[in-house]
């Protein structure tokens, strides 16, 4: 089976490499056609609206998965057009073509779809409100994708954290170095997910999948969540790596952590809470 694999350098997409081996001949996709390493693969820019399609005819995959998306989230707050293309239109299109082609796609999204109030963990029939652009247009994805009539698995997952790429857990390493003293947001609640989790669990689905009944009928189409277990705040993460890392030798010492609210630490998009 030929599997398409958009968003290769990613946290997830990189993980999705190893996991997805087993189910077939993936074929990974970056921006630049390059893997980390400088490895040379197929190269596929979604903010260009023909690279998709031309992508899309050129492989024929009989499996898309969708770890590509734009993911700054502040920044979306002044390029709202891109975030929109890369986030909803690029995957409309990969939807439409999937449809035609009766291919299934895998696609993931956030918990940005949601807005700010939450006092409990958010169901997938909860309603959704999201609070930025990065939200909306990851919403706006997930909307095309339905009403293009293909195949579709999408995955929403939370607080995704890797040994590459930008993200909370290698921030925190970083800062150890740089301050004595953090201040860190207290009052927003998740779940962290390692990618390599999100892709092995998604492999793990895939597999079952076609194993089942080639994806023909499978009753797991649809909308899920996938995070860790549990919940902390940010604070709660930053402090639990912070104690890790300096067992393991990983800092040589360790800051201060001072718990703070939202409102003390403003940025340009909201945050679901």
């Amino acid at each position: 089976m030929n599997i398409l694999l958009l968003g290769a350098n990613g946290q997830v997409g990189f993980e999705l490499l190893r996991s997805l081996a087993p189910l077939g001949k993936v074929h990974a996709a970056t921006r630049n056609g390059l893997l980390a390493g400088h490895f040379p693969c197929l190269g596929v820019d979604l903010g260009e609206p023909s690279s998709v399609t031309s992508l899309l005819q050129q492989l024929r995959p009989e499996l898309i998965v969708n770890a590509a998306a734009y993911t700054a989230v502040d920044r979306a707050e002044q390029e709202p057009e891109l975030a929109h293309r890369i986030n909803a239109e690029a995957v409309g299109e990969l939807g439409a073509w999937a449809a035609a082609q009766n291919v299934p796609i895998l696609h993931y999204s956030t918990d940005y779809v949601f807005p700010g109030n939450g006092t409990e963990p958010w169901r997938e029939d909860d309603p959704t409100a999201p609070l930025g652009v990065y939200g909306r247009s990851k919403l706006a994805g997930e909307q095309q994708l339905r009403t293009s009539g293909a195949r579709h698995l999408i995955l929403r997952t939370a607080w995704v954290y890797a040994s590459r790429g930008h993200n909370f857990l290698r921030t925190m390493l970083r800062l150890c170095g740089e301050r004595n003293e953090l201040r860190i947001v207290d009052d927003q609640i998740g779940s962290p997910t390692p990618a390599r989790l999100i892709a092995a669990v998604s492999a793990q689905l895939l597999g079952r999948m076609q194993e089942g009944d080639g994806f023909t009928k499978s009753a797991s189409w649809g909308t899920f969540h996938l995070t860790s277990s549990g919940a902390t705040s940010w604070c709660g993460f930053a402090r639990a790596i912070v104690m890790r890392a300096e067992r393991a030798g990983l800092i040589e010492r360790s800051p201060k952590i001072i718990a703070i609210r939202s409102e003390d630490y403003p940025t340009p998009a909201q945050r679901p809470a």
